[in-house]
């Protein structure tokens, strides 16, 4: 059974752009995922197809209209029983575990927002949770819609090249991915980490979680707070540390 994505979108032809290469493109070619695009639009009742008005209040902008939506949703709800996910600055952050515990559903009703947003009535009525990518504001929901189905795609049985891919991504266990290296064995003047050519995967696999943590304290300390580190990681951590300080007093 495939995973089916219904986007509510007013550029449905930007959203169906992500299925045309890479990961998406595979998983669309293996039946893994189906992507079906629903335009506001299609269910306005003026001649204008008029989605969006101007804000009670005042204020710059055009807010989109909640009936033409709430209509949309009820039209994707006879395809799909699925939970509506609003993809807006304001919701919560998206991490890996929560793409994770999407993956784990037969479907997802993804609504794009456009303008200075949606009446916040759809959200109240319709919306069952509400996602953010980062803290800055995009032209719309698209992109938002496009990652999601792009992270999520990843994470669906044989859609990558290699079953243990996506499980030594970034963040699927709280921290970062360690660096890699591919051939040739020297760029410029630089090398790779003779560990790496020694053939004992004990000691890589040791290295490369070495590394994820030090990166992690490096680069995104608040990931690491929120994780329980066992003892040895804990020590792995501190003689990264303690290297990294050592290589900057040489320097």
């Amino acid at each position: 059974m495939s995973f089916r994505f219904d986007v509510i979108t007013l550029f449905p032809e930007l959203v169906d752009s992500v299925v045309k290469s890479g990961i998406p493109r595979r998983a669309v070619e293996q039946n893994a995922i189906e992507l079906h695009c629903w335009n506001p639009r299609d269910y306005t009742t003026d001649k204008h197809r008029t989605v969006d008005g101007r804000p009670y209040g005042g204020g710059p902008g055009m807010v989109m209209k909640a009936d033409c939506l709430l209509d949309t949703v009820k039209a994707v709800k006879q395809h799909s029983t699925a939970k509506v996910i609003y993809l807006s600055p304001q919701g919560k952050p998206l991490t890996q575990s929560a793409v994770q515990r999407f993956a784990q559903q037969e479907n997802l009703i993804l609504l794009c927002g456009r303008y200075e947003g949606i009446d916040e009535r759809v959200i109240d009525i319709a919306v069952d949770e509400e996602w953010s990518i980062g803290d800055y504001v995009l032209s719309g929901g698209e992109l938002a819609a496009m990652i999601v189905i792009d992270v999520l795609s990843r994470l669906l049985p044989n859609v990558l090249g290699h079953e243990d891919s996506a499980e030594q991504d970034s963040f699927t266990d709280g921290l970062l991915d360690c660096p890699h290296y591919t051939r040739p064995e020297r760029v410029e003047n630089l090398g790779i980490p003779d560990v790496l050519k020694s053939g004992n995967h004990a000691e890589i696999a040791k290295w490369r979680r070495q590394q994820a943590l030090g990166r992690t304290k490096q680069r995104r300390p608040d990931l690491l707070q929120k994780l329980e580190l066992s003892e040895e990681d804990k020590k792995l951590l501190s003689d990264y540390l303690k290297s990294s300080s050592n290589e900057e007093r040489e320097d």
